[in-house]
């Protein structure tokens, strides 16, 4: 159930969304259902329906709800799609992501930040959620294929070995370009003949690293 905290806060938030123009009911729903403040440091708590990116732990951040919310409406779920999300960051996009498809991976190089998101998800109920401690660039092969994949840190460019794992139909978004700066989200659709590629919004991500970090 939604949360009742900061409800003029939570109003705005909605209001935020629709204005910047997400239409998406499933994906509005599933934003006003997830509890942001639940993602967010403590000391942040009062801010969490504020449209803008907060730090959370290891240099991380939880992007502004705007991006998470069009990233979302422009992977164009169904409830049936098994989807691949690189970044876990604090869970609060793969929490949205679970109440619109069948199943999300999640990946996350911090074994602080995929253990806490672990922890949230799991109390939120979310049961379609696998957080797995892992390296992005370097997907096992055991994971298998996928109808979406998001990449919530920015990308130089998109691996061709990332490209490779989606499904025939099989859509892709990245926020792509230099670490430091703007980059620009980009969607990949995979079709019968190749690939699709279209560039949306520009962006600005904390950089996506390869391998697992040596913090814990």
């Amino acid at each position: 159930m939604p949360s009742s905290q900061n409800p003029p806060e939570k109003m705005m938030f909605q209001l935020t969304l629709r204005r910047r123009g997400i239409s998406d009911q499933a994906v509005l729903r599933s934003m006003e259902e997830i509890p942001r403040e639940a993602f967010v440091e403590v000391a942040d708590r009062a801010n969490a329906y504020r449209d803008s990116a907060l730090g959370i732990a290891c240099g991380q951040t939880i992007s502004q709800p705007f991006v998470v919310a069009y990233m979302t409406e422009q992977l164009q779920l169904q409830k049936h799609h098994r989807v691949l999300e690189i970044g876990t960051g604090s869970g609060y996009q793969a929490a949205i992501l679970s109440r619109l498809c069948s199943q999300v991976l999640t990946i996350e190089r911090y074994r602080t930040l995929a253990d806490g998101a672990r922890a949230r998800l799991r109390k939120l109920g979310c049961g379609n959620v696998e957080v797995v401690l892992g390296d992005g660039f370097d997907i096992p092969a055991s994971a298998g294929s996928f109808d979406r994949i998001i990449v919530t840190a920015a990308m130089e460019r998109i691996p061709e070995g990332l490209t490779q794992r989606l499904d025939p139909g099989g859509m892709l978004i990245a926020p792509v370009g230099p670490q430091q700066g703007v980059q620009t989200l980009v969607r990949i659709l995979r079709t019968e003949t190749g690939f699709e590629r279209k560039e949306l919004v520009d962006v600005r991500f904390v950089p996506a690293l390869p391998g697992v970090a040596r913090e814990l």
